[in-house]
């Protein structure tokens, strides 16, 4: 615990239980620095610790029981995972004399978590301990990803002299730069473009005035993918909102247009959506992603706020406007269609207009915490973002993650409006922590669009060609459940 408190970390998701009790009590005599945020299910204490991660970018931590509860945790570690977000979970384990013998709750957890860890540790003495916590804070950090510490019944128990802790509670970040040869053929490339698109994705979320003024210059409209939602607003002259299912026809019509991409912090996975031929550039971080998954004439590893102002640098302004004005026409008219249906006042209510009388009650600084299904689709299409914060399991897509998505928000931003925004698939998912918001006064806003289906799944049998089958959902009052809880 001192070391955690080290370590800047002030909250801890989990529910206690036999093989970590020792792990809780530790807890207990640190609550004044350490809140515990007992929850009813450990999946949520994971989805909720990987979406504070991605709010704040500081590690979210979890804890759970050796068995039932470690494999709990999974789902949410495979979204912090995937989402790129730094994680530690510590779980207990049976005691080491028991180990091998498959007693009560054993599972081979360091097999378990084999996939989704960059640090996966098991505890077998407490001397060890000191420096294998700071190593997986340390490397969930340089990895952004997760971390898991396994700690046995019996080696909680045991003492551990303070001189043990032998290591620092510090993580140096690296800082990427492109080579000057690379700058070279990535500005040749792009004074030689005539119509060239922009994707920025949540890698350029700390450089959206570079963004914008690289964008001017090169004439170029802004498609997001849907982690980089927000990274400029929405109704940004530049901006044609999103890209694919949950994107605009402009969005859509500009890339298939496009003689240039211009990859920025993105790893874009619907590559069907991306322009046939055009020459293309990418930025990005991490040199593994240049070239992943489409093929590139220039990449550039930097960080997107750098690497744009070395491009800026030496970019003359673009004189022709033609393209950049006809993509700002469409998406004008395209913004005028979707004024039109959120004014449709059929019955029963259309999500469109939901997501239009939400708009009109959401703070500028608000913290969204969008689920996944439809949902997603009229939130991306129809949510104007501006400076609020926008969080969601991208990669995993994982259904239930709007409520542990909001309780984290809260957490982080006690003072900001939080509102999750969920399907009835989603919700119903995860809705028993409904009572954990509650319970730790987390006042928060959570819309639940109601269509009695797994509607996404429908639309994707019918695409197929198939009949649906099996999407159909039987749902509770959701209001009665709410008050029944606490809720108003």
């Amino acid at each position: 615990m001192e070391l955690l408190i080290d370590w800047n970390i002030n909250h801890i998701y989990g529910m206690p239980g036999d093989s970590i009790n020792s792990i809780i009590e530790s807890l207990r005599k640190v609550e004044d620095k350490i809140k515990f945020i007992q929850i009813r299910h450990e999946e949520n204490g994971a989805l909720a610790a990987s979406s504070y991660a991605k709010l704040t970018g500081k590690i979210g931590v979890c804890t759970a029981i050796a068995g039932p509860g470690a494999i709990h945790l999974l789902n949410g570690l495979y979204d912090a995972k995937l989402d790129g977000a730094p994680l530690l979970a510590i779980c207990g384990q049976v005691e080491s004399d028991l180990m091998g013998i498959d007693y009560f709750q054993e599972v081979n957890l360091s097999r378990l978590f084999d996939d989704v860890a960059v640090y996966n540790q098991r505890i077998t003495s407490a001397e060890q301990l000191p420096g294998v916590i700071n190593q997986a804070i340390r490397t969930a950090y340089a990895k952004s990803g997760v971390a898991v510490i396994t700690i046995s019944d019996d080696v909680q128990k045991a003492e551990v002299e303070k001189g043990a802790r032998f290591t620092s509670p510090v993580v140096i970040k690296p800082k990427f730069f492109p080579h000057q040869q690379d700058l070279i053929k990535a500005e040749a490339l792009l004074r030689q473009s005539k119509k060239a698109v922009i994707l920025a994705g949540k890698g350029a979320r700390k450089a959206s005035a570079e963004l914008v003024e690289f964008a001017e210059r090169m004439a170029s409209p802004i498609v997001l993918s849907l982690p980089g939602k927000g990274v400029i607003p929405d109704k940004h002259p530049y901006c044609l909102g999103g890209l694919g299912l949950i994107g605009t026809k402009p969005a859509y019509e500009a890339m298939k247009e496009a003689d240039t991409l211009i990859l920025i912090g993105t790893s874009f996975p619907f590559t069907g959506f991306l322009p046939e031929k055009a020459k293309t550039l990418q930025i990005d971080t991490n040199p593994v992603q240049i070239g992943k998954r489409y093929p590139i004439d220039v990449g550039l590893v930097g960080e997107a706020k750098e690497t744009l102002k070395e491009l800026l640098n030496v970019l003359q302004v673009k004189e022709d406007q033609t393209f950049l004005e006809s993509c700002q026409g469409r998406m004008a008219d395209w913004w005028a269609k979707m004024e039109k249906e959120e004014k449709v006042e059929n019955v029963p209510i259309k999500p469109q207009s939901v997501v239009k009388a939400l708009q009109e009650v959401t703070s500028s600084d608000a913290i969204i915490s969008c689920d996944v299904g439809n949902v997603t689709v009229w939130m991306a299409r129809y949510f104007r973002m501006t400076n609020q914060k926008f969080v969601i399991s991208s990669w995993l897509a994982t259904l239930g993650c709007g409520l542990p998505g909001a309780i984290a928000g809260k957490i982080a931003y006690p003072s900001r409006q939080v509102v999750a925004v969920c399907g009835d698939g989603g919700f119903t998912m995860t809705m028993n922590d409904f009572v954990t918001a509650v319970k730790y006064d987390l006042p928060m806003m959570i819309i639940v669009l109601n269509n009695h289906k797994i509607a996404m799944i429908k639309f994707e049998q019918e695409v197929m060609g198939n009949a649906e089958f099996g999407t159909n959902l039987h749902n509770p009052n959701f209001a009665k459940y709410a008050e029944s809880c606490g809720g108003v």
